[in-house]
């Protein structure tokens, strides 16, 4: 068996590791006990299944010091960077805890047999069950919050579907450390092996989607990532879906009031979100509009002036670093002239220098508008916000637009803009930066192809629709249906014979 390695992107050493790449009979066995421990998740209830989730949250916080070391050596993000995002990930199952204790996710409605105008109509009960078990893709660029103890395990957990995550490359190790704090948690409430594990290997991978017992796929990475997975499903007698979540450009437009009067401060933010983790987010921004005016030119100034003077940055990995090199390149080959780049010795590592590229709005073509995934943006000077319509609708949707105002713009001018960005992306952010992504009940991460591949959202309360299909029960006994939908039930709110009911304490 093919042993798995691991390498440090500050230095670029790479070293063995104790795991070895999942063969078939491996994964067998992994897939076979994931079958089996749905009926535990199902058993745990609700209630059950939201105790597990905060276990598992303790669980990760209980061994922070050594993920966020394993994380840094296999990343090269800085450590307050993974410490926080390690918060995050509890934080994501903690809130779909709340989620379960909440109840309202399995819409659950009943309908009473009565007369209606088409006759006798039986009594009919619907609520969301689970799929079962379920493959999860790791992401490169967050080791913690996107991969193995990321939001997609937290929701495929929460719904009550087993996760059998397929580790990312480039952190192994911390993907086996992962796995094992939320393994640690699930035995110490009487859980089966099956409820989550890991699998490594490109082969695993394929393998893992193609198997019968698996009901969904997600997956947060490129678009040729989701396309080889989809092929691989494609090869199956039956479907599944995958859950894509891939590209974005994420424009943002300063209007001209808004330069005039806060260009420094919108620089330094334009600053940060594009050069922040390396410019390795799927909501950092690559193209930001900016008047040709007074104001604009203040804060192009001032934004060039930011990054000459910023440092080089470490990226993922070696296949990053060199896709970024090679986009850039073709970026200024396209039309866009270089307005700022610091000197940077890449040393042994992938260290890359961050870049801010400038076009005027004519130059603006289809190769410019698309993702560099690394700290790029691509300025884009226009004379009249009028001029803007037609270049956002030449952008490919994304994830996220912003908009920033200031008090003298022509409201109805940014009325225009945010309807043109509705039709094109998930999120509409005013008067700030798409990069950091709030995890909350109302948050959307998603958006029109390229930028995910479904109508869903990763991150959120509803992204646990995912991995929950609707089962309707008509003329069924009372011992038979789930207690979300017998009559005397009063926990969570209900839609009964078309009338919404409150939970009742």
């Amino acid at each position: 068996m093919n042993v798995v390695t691991t390498v440090d992107p500050r230095d670029g050493r790479r070293s063995a590791t104790d795991l070895t790449e999942t063969d078939e009979a491996r994964l067998e066995t992994i897939v076979g006990q994931a079958s089996r421990a749905t009926r535990w998740l199902s058993g745990l209830g609700r209630l059950g299944r939201a105790d597990l989730l905060d276990a598992i949250a303790a669980s990760l916080e209980a061994r922070r010091v050594d993920l966020v070391a394993a994380a840094e050596a296999e990343t090269g993000l800085a450590h307050a960077r993974l410490d926080q995002e390690l918060t995050r990930a509890a934080v994501q199952f903690r809130m779909f805890g709340d989620v379960l204790r909440d109840g309202a996710y399995v819409e659950a409605a009943i309908d009473h047999a009565a007369d209606t105008p088409l006759g006798r109509g039986p009594d009919v009960r619907r609520m969301l069950v689970p799929l079962g078990p379920v493959a999860v893709f790791g992401a490169s660029n967050f080791p913690f919050a996107f991969s193995v103890a990321g939001g997609d395990t937290a929701a495929a957990l929460a719904a009550g579907c087993p996760a059998v995550l397929k580790a990312h490359p480039s952190h192994p190790l911390t993907s086996h450390a992962s796995a094992a704090a939320i393994s640690s948690a699930v035995r110490d409430l009487g859980g089966p092996e099956g409820v989550v594990a890991a699998v490594y290997g490109e082969q695993a991978g394929r393998s893992l989607v193609r198997h019968s017992a698996i009901r969904a796929a997600a997956l947060t990475g490129s678009v040729n990532a989701a396309r080889a997975i989809q092929a691989a499903i494609d090869e199956r007698p039956d479907p599944i879906p995958l859950y894509a979540e891939l590209s974005s450009v994420n424009p943002i437009v300063v209007l001209p009031d808004a330069a005039a009067d806060r260009g420094d401060q919108i620089a330094e933010g334009l600053f940060a979100s594009f050069t922040a983790s390396g410019g390795q987010l799927c909501t950092k921004p690559g193209l930001a509009f900016i008047p040709t005016d007074r104001g604009g030119d203040r804060l192009v100034d001032s934004l060039r002036e930011k990054v000459a003077t910023s440092g080089g940055t470490v990226l993922l990995n070696e296949r990053i670093r060199d896709a970024y090199e090679t986009r850039a390149t073709e970026f200024e080959r396209a039309g866009a002239r270089v307005s700022a780049r610091p000197q940077v010795d890449p040393g042994a590592g992938f260290t890359a220098a961050p870049r801010l590229l400038e076009v005027d709005l004519p130059g603006l073509n289809a190769e410019l508008a698309d993702e560099c995934f690394g700290p790029l943006m691509v300025v884009v000077r226009y004379h009249d916000a009028a001029e803007l319509d037609a270049a956002l609708n030449a952008v490919p949707p994304s994830l996220t637009g912003s908009v920033h105002r200031g008090p003298g713009d022509d409201a109805d001018v940014v009325r225009r803009l945010v309807d043109v960005l509705s039709a094109r992306a998930g999120r509409i952010v005013f008067d700030g930066y798409p990069t950091g992504v709030r995890v909350s009940w109302a948050q959307h991460h998603g958006g029109p192809w390229p930028s995910t591949n479904a109508v869903h959202t990763s991150v959120g309360a509803t992204s646990i629709r995912r991995f929950l299909r609707p089962l309707a029960w008509q003329d069924a006994p009372a011992w038979v249906l789930p207690e979300e939908l017998r009559d005397d039930y009063s926990a969570i709110p209900r839609r009964v014979d078309g009338r919404l009911t409150p939970a009742v304490e």
